[in-house]
């Protein structure tokens, strides 16, 4: 007798594909296969691997677990906190039913995300981010599908999606433009012209000032600039949570050894967070 599946749910509102051959995944509490018999494993956190080797350009891609410890005590201190407000109050009049949290990390941000969205879907490379953002968002966002996958190769369908939140992470233009509906809508968060200028002022020698609006000629003619807003947080940091932030920023790898060390000996720092947000539209 034929090995058969186990039986499994019908697709959910927005389908998922495998990664493997892009047939639609069908879900079940214990396992997600498609009809060609390629199956993932609900991990015991409640999130899947839809990340195949061949699309690792690593063992271990993504930050580090060192790096995400510390963006989650950081980011659960608040001081981001105006950055996630002024996320979902630009994102909220849109009124998504599906919304796509591309290099989503430890979960902190995409956490917000179901007061302004029906369906949402978690998204990072690193699979130690997806672990943590499934474990501690669990029981308050339940409805939340945490998914390590490559934003190169998204496992949705072609049109699938109604938002793609982007916050500093790599961009892949055509393929959200692929994965969006007409006139979906994908918002970018990035360093403002000055942001951490007090930090990276201690760090080199001399201060390269952040450049965002060189992320529009890179959407264009796939996308249409819709909205922009840029938002401050004045920072006063003590020696934890300065550590924090330079364990969760790259500037600190691309500084001299003497002078982190400096920096990281120093008991308080005051400093400017700055963001840019850029939200865009699928062209016609």
């Amino acid at each position: 007798m034929a090995d058969t599946l186990p039986p499994l749910d019908l697709p959910t509102r927005l389908t998922i594909v495998c990664p493997l051959c892009r047939a639609p995944l069908l879900r079940a509490p214990k396992t997600w296969a498609c009809i060609n018999r390629h199956s993932f494993d609900v991990a015991r956190e409640g999130y899947i691997n839809l990340l195949p080797v061949q699309q690792k350009a690593s063992k271990s891609p993504g930050d580090s677990a060192e790096s995400l410890n510390a963006r989650r005590a950081f980011l659960s201190a608040g001081h981001y906190a105006p950055l996630r407000t002024a996320v979902t109050r630009m994102l909220g009049p849109l009124a998504a039913n599906s919304l796509l949290d591309l290099g989503c990390g430890e979960g902190w941000y995409t956490s917000a995300f179901p007061d302004i969205a029906c369906e949402i879907i978690g998204l990072d490379i690193a699979k130690p981010a997806i672990r943590m953002a499934a474990k501690a968002y669990a029981l308050s966002c339940p409805d939340i599908t945490w998914l390590v996958g490559s934003g190169a190769s998204l496992p949705v369908e072609d049109a699938a999606l109604d938002v793609i939140s982007c916050l500093f992470t790599q961009l892949h233009v055509e393929e959200m433009h692929r994965a969006l509906k007409a006139s979906g809508h994908v918002l970018v968060v990035t360093p403002a012209a000055d942001h951490l200028a007090a930090l990276r002022g201690r760090l080199f020698d001399a201060l390269i000032e952040h450049q965002p609006d060189k992320f529009i000629a890179g959407f264009e003619p796939r996308f249409k600039l819709v909205g922009r807003e840029d938002v401050r947080a004045e920072l006063s940091l003590d020696n934890s949570s300065l550590r924090q932030l330079l364990a969760m920023t790259p500037y600190v790898w691309k500084a001299k050894p003497e002078k982190r060390a400096a920096l990281e000996a120093s008991p308080r720092l005051e400093t400017t967070a700055a963001f840019s947000l850029l939200l865009f539209r699928k062209a016609e």
